[in-house]
């Protein structure tokens, strides 16, 4: 019970013990599995997923195989389940002839990660190999006086098993004569020997017939037969020696196919044919592919190369045998010694084929690994990196190198990287090998887009037309693929109020700029926007250009006159129109009149040049080239027609050139009353619509104001009548004029005041179809006032020296006025602005005003005639100073004046001042006769 309980101890320490070392293997990254060779494709080996604690779908994204050492893959993993499988038939007595422990190696090597698993799957045997001999029919002799006891060995079976698969024993059966015998090797192997029991007599029998049966040890037991014939010779007692027990070669492996690698030697010292010695080697089975025996001269030679690699060492059996039967062995040990002829192995285990150009320095790119099938320093590899690349090697476990990143990569600088990884061994001469990694940068984007230029500048030309390509701006990108696609578009901006898209695109793909509308030159001169340039990437990078758009003007705008003012739509002569006078006593290049215009354009285009094209007089003006002025050429003379008509041709520089014309009306006159004659004249031809529509505007201002004058008669008719019947009623009563009313009595001063009360202001244009009237704002009714105040009362009728008449009745000479008379400035009848008469206490002029009132309205409906009629001058200019120069003055008007006299009375009323009546006695004939005239027109 203690001897049971001691080995169920022993059983669970030695479990425990295997379970510690598989746990440290997977711990290193081993793993440990054993199947049995012979499985089918597709056999279970193990979880290696599970095994290593690792996430099958995190391996699957990664990317996980499974590579085994050698030429054959024997091994593969399953992706859906991470089981490790067989990929091939395995038969271990193929792959582990000469290894008692057969193990097959592989690594799973995972991609994504950059990390590999060693894996060791040991092929235990399978009985699935009987013994066999080489020789199913075995000769032997023996010569009948062989004593008792002799052996003869026996060609041995062969088994691939190993363990107890593999030969186990062997077995002899049909004849008393001979007996087994089986020794052990120096390396355990069983060798049988025929060993003679009994003498032997060749009259008796001369052959035996024996059966050798070999063995496993495999359940069930498999075994395998040779047939042993035993002939009996006669006598012969001297058996072939050989010169050594054991022959020892060392021969590398690359000795040449052919070579004889020793010479046997044995000799026998019987005579004839008993001493004649053949050789031959006992062990063909393996051998007799590699080397190849003469049989007469004992010379080995090698049929086949020999790779150290494969196999190192060779033992041959060697038997001499005379011809009566007797022979002699020996052994001959063949020693391979490695010759470096194996160069290092590069095996890509594991590699990226692009990378990104913003990865960290450390990034592993690659995982190589490396073998040398030779052995000592000639299997002892050096791994190196070719310079001037941004990467290194790293050693990691075992034979597998790592190739890092050194530094930063930059695509635009090398875009594809050729790294070449060398491995050289350390035989002489050495021998080397090297691998080329294709490595891609990927690009990132981290450069933004370049104009070819930072500043564009264009001329486009006003007028163009819509959709006209102004110039195209171009953008580089140093990246690759849509990090480098350029596309283009403007800033927000406004033009003259309106959004910069509305003037100006640009083509997103190309980088043409064209114009969206037709530029004028005189609205817009210059457009500067950005043009932005953005790559693809993720972000998008961007950059900016300017752009000055920079328009060119054209002539497009003829000159434009300012002056002389343009003449009525509707007026027969085209062009423009004006009209200046001109003294006929003014001298060779006195100024006339100025042309001023002006031209839209700019430049050259806007340079003006003036000359005269028409004149009815041609030689009586000129024109400035430059100024546009126009001046006398010569004297007037008289036969100079009075109204002269100038055609003045305004031109620009243009190409071609742009004009414009003014005309001029020149009138040669020296005062108002012949301007007014021209003036009046020339609105009476016939035929021009504007000077029908005038005359008829005159007209109706001449019948308001005859009407209103006729009104105003009347009222003075029926005032002086009231007053005329007051007085005879004052006379009847009392022979003095005291103590009447003042109401009763009306003055030169109430009539005055009266027709102020009726004033009336006429406006007439020649531009205008429209006449307009306008009345004063005041009152009929503010007239003299009804009573003049108390104090105010006295004689109404001035006394002085008084002469008889004719008639009888009484005549007073006019005497100095009472000052108590005189109203102050702003109670004063008369006409607008009228300051007629001295402050200082001289009776009022009133018989000038009321003339001055009659020549008003007759040179008002004057100027109408010439459409130029502008009421509203300066004071005693009626208007014309405006127009015509300060020199025209109420001087050139002529004199209408008439006598007033009072009713009821033969008294005259005349001015104060008889200075002004002394001027104008002797004239009143000449202006009386102007008057008629006026009227006659």
């Amino acid at each position: 019970m203690a001897e049971r309980g001691r080995c169920w101890s022993r059983r669970n320490q030695a479990l425990l013990c295997t379970v510690l070392v598989a746990a440290w293997d997977a711990a290193w990254g081993q793993l440990h599995y054993s199947v049995p060779e012979e499985l089918p494709k597709g056999s279970f080996v193990g979880d290696v997923v599970k095994d290593l604690g690792l996430e099958l779908p995190a391996l699957r994204d990664r990317g996980v195989r499974v590579v085994s050492k050698g030429r054959t893959q024997y091994f593969a993993l399953q992706g859906k389940t991470g089981h490790l499988v067989t990929a091939e038939r395995i038969d271990r007595e193929q792959l582990c002839r000469l290894v008692e422990k057969c193990v097959l190696r592989c690594e799973m090597i995972v991609e994504g990660e950059m990390k590999f698993y060693e894996i060791e799957v040991e092929i235990t045997d399978v009985n699935d190999n009987a013994p066999s001999f080489q020789e199913m029919e075995l000769e032997e002799a023996m010569s009948e006086t062989t004593a008792p006891g002799s052996r003869i060995p026996l060609a041995r079976a062969h088994d691939p098993d190993a363990g107890p698969n593999s030969l186990q024993r062997y077995e002899l059966s049909g004849d008393e004569h001979f007996s087994l015998a089986v020794q052990a090797g120096p390396g355990g192997d069983q060798r049988p020997e025929l060993v003679l029991e009994k003498a032997l007599d060749r009259e008796e029998a001369a052959f035996h017939e024996l059966v050798l049966r070999a063995s496993d040890g495999g359940e069930p037991a498999r075994t395998g037969t040779a047939r042993i014939r035993v002939a009996v010779l006669d006598a012969n007692d001297n058996a072939p020696v050989f010169s050594q027990e054991e022959y020892t070669v060392r021969v590398p492996e690359d000795v040449p196919v052919g070579s004889v690698l020793v010479t046997l030697t044995a000799s026998d010292t019987d005579e004839g044919l008993n001493g004649h010695v053949k050789y031959s080697l006992k062990e063909m089975q393996l051998t007799s592919v590699m080397f190849q025996l003469d049989s007469e001269t004992g010379e080995l030679t090698l049929v086949r190369s020999l790779d150290f690699e494969e196999d190192n060492s060779y033992e041959l059996d060697v038997q001499a045998r005379d011809s009566g039967g007797l022979f002699g062995t020996t052994k001959v040990g063949i020693a391979v010694t490695d010759v470096n002829d194996n160069a290092p192995e590069i095996s890509v285990r594991s590699s990226l084929s692009e990378i990104s150009e913003d990865a960290q320095p450390g990034t592993v790119v690659a995982l190589l690994h490396v073998q040398d099938r030779d052995s000592g320093a000639n299997g002892h590899v050096q791994f190196s990196l070719d310079g001037g690349v941004p990467f290194r090697l790293q050693s990691s476990q075992g034979s597998y190198y790592s190739v890092l990143t050194a530094g930063e990569l930059d695509r635009e600088k090398v875009s594809q990287y050729n790294l070449t990884v060398r491995a050289v061994d350390g035989g002489s001469p050495a021998m080397q090998s090297c691998t080329v990694l294709a490595l891609r940068v990927l690009d990132v984007n981290d450069n933004a887009p370049v104009f070819a230029e930072p500043r564009y500048s264009a001329r486009l030309a006003e007028n163009n037309a819509a959709g006209a390509l102004v110039l195209t701006v171009r953008a580089s990108d140093e990246d690759w693929g849509q990090n480098a696609r350029v596309r283009y578009r403007l800033s927000e901006g406004r033009v003259r109020g309106a959004p910069l898209s509305s003037y100006v695109s640009v083509q997103a793909e190309t980088g043409a700029l064209y114009a969206l509308r037709s530029f004028d030159y005189e609205e817009v001169r210059e457009v500067r926007l950005w043009v932005w340039a953005e790559d693809g990437g993720l972000p998008a990078l961007s950059s900016n250009a300017s752009v000055v758009l920079e328009i060119v003007d054209e002539n497009d705008n003829a000159p434009q006159v300012l002056y002389p003012p343009a003449a009525a739509p509707s007026a027969a002569v085209s062009g423009w129109a004006g009209v200046e006078l001109a003294p006929r006593s003014a001298e060779p290049g006195a100024l006339v009149a100025k042309v001023v215009a002006v031209d839209a354009d700019a430049g050259q285009n806007a340079w003006l040049s003036y000359e005269l094209a028409k004149a009815t007089e041609p030689g009586l003006f000129r024109v400035g080239l430059h100024s546009g002025e126009v001046r006398t050429a010569r004297f007037p003379l008289a036969r100079d027609a009075a109204r002269q008509s100038l055609v003045v041709v305004v031109k620009d520089h243009g190409r071609p050139a742009l004009s414009a014309t003014a005309t001029l009306t020149v009138v040669l006159a020296e005062s108002v009353a012949e301007l007014l004659s021209e003036l009046g004249s020339a609105a009476a031809v016939p035929g021009e619509p504007a000077a029908s529509l005038t005359r008829w505007l005159v007209l109706a201002v001449a019948a308001v104001s005859c009407l209103f004058l006729a009104f105003l008669l009347l009222l003075l008719a029926l005032r002086l009548r009231h007053w005329r019947r007051s007085q005879l009623l004052a006379a009847t009563n009392s022979s003095a004029l005291r103590g009447v009313p003042a109401s009763q009595f009306v003055g030169i001063d109430g009539v005055r005041a009266f027709l102020h009360s009726y004033s009336h202001e006429v406006s007439l244009t020649a531009d205008s179809r429209k006449s307009h009237l306008r009345l004063s704002s005041g009152s009929c009714c503010d007239t003299l006032p009804a009573r003049p105040p108390p104090e105010a009362s006295g004689d109404l009728v001035p006394t002085g020296d008084h002469v008889d008449g004719n008639d009888g009745q009484v005549c007073f000479q006019q005497a100095q006025p009472n000052t108590d008379w005189r109203f102050s400035q702003t109670q004063r009848p008369g006409t607008s602005g009228s300051q007629n008469g001295e402050e200082g206490g001289a009776w009022p002029n009133n018989q000038f005003d009321t003339e001055m009132l009659q020549a008003m309205i007759l040179a008002s409906a004057n100027e109408a005639a010439d459409g130029n009629s502008t009421l509203g001058g300066g004071t005693g200019t009626m208007g014309l100073s405006a127009r015509y120069g300060p020199q025209f003055t109420l001087q050139h008007v002529p004199d209408y004046r008439q006598n007033v006299y009072i009713p009821g009375s033969t008294a005259t009323l005349t001015n104060a001042a008889g200075k002004r009546d002394a001027k104008n006695a002797g004239a009143s004939g000449g202006n009386k006769k102007k008057s008629g005239k006026k009227e006659k027109k």
